[in-house]
């Protein structure tokens, strides 16, 4: 999966020339792409060009509206449905009304002719959607943040106090709370823009 930012980019707002610290901006960085990911539960650019496919698993008959992980959602490529776990999926056709993408929910709602929600067949994988979500490119507030966060670890301010040569070094806490283990308060704010939480 691609990084959110490269080392380069780094290196250019943080106005660095030298090589000193490229072989732990190698480590950091990939790490940084991954943690932001999995902390706002989507990949931002992994599927905007290829495409993902999700499979759902529908418990109940009265669902009518599947919510796709990634997000934001640019093109639906197919949409799928089967009955009972033993049968081949069907391909469903917005010619024939029996889907509605709706893109500012990033979700895909079953219908029929008349418009009308009906019910998504239930059962284990009983929907599977190949999909493109995300960004074309990693968005510039969140590359900012994730800047800041890259210099978090590079200068481990991670660790609240640090002694070298006699001079302690007292880093600031997260969000006021005693032994908060969070993100920096202003990394935090932007990557809960982004956070998706289901």
């Amino acid at each position: 999966m691609a990084d959110l930012i490269t080392v380069q980019e780094y290196k250019n707002a943080e106005g660095m020339t030298g090589q000193k610290e490229d072989q732990r901006l190698d480590i950091i960085v990939p790490q940084v792409s991954d943690l932001a990911k999995k902390y706002c539960g989507t990949s931002f650019i992994d599927y905007f060009s290829s495409a993902k496919t999700e499979t759902f698993t529908i418990k109940d008959k009265y669902t009518t509206t599947v919510i796709t992980s990634e997000s934001p959602l640019v093109s639906v490529e197919s949409v799928k449905e089967r009955t009972q776990y033993s049968q081949s999926y069907e391909t469903l056709s917005t010619s024939d009304y029996e889907y509605y993408v709706d893109t500012a929910s990033d979700s895909i709602i079953r219908t029929n002719k008349s418009g009308s929600e009906i019910y998504w067949a239930s059962g284990v994988g009983s929907v599977q959607i190949e999909y493109k979500a995300g960004y074309a490119s990693t968005p510039s507030d969140l590359k900012l943040a994730l800047f800041d966060l890259v210099t978090y670890y590079l200068k481990d301010e991670h660790k609240e106090r640090r002694t070298i040569a006699g001079a302690t070094l007292q880093n600031q806490g997260t969000s006021g709370v005693r032994d908060n283990t969070d993100f920096p308060d202003h990394i935090k704010r932007v990557l809960d823009l982004y956070r998706v939480i289901i």
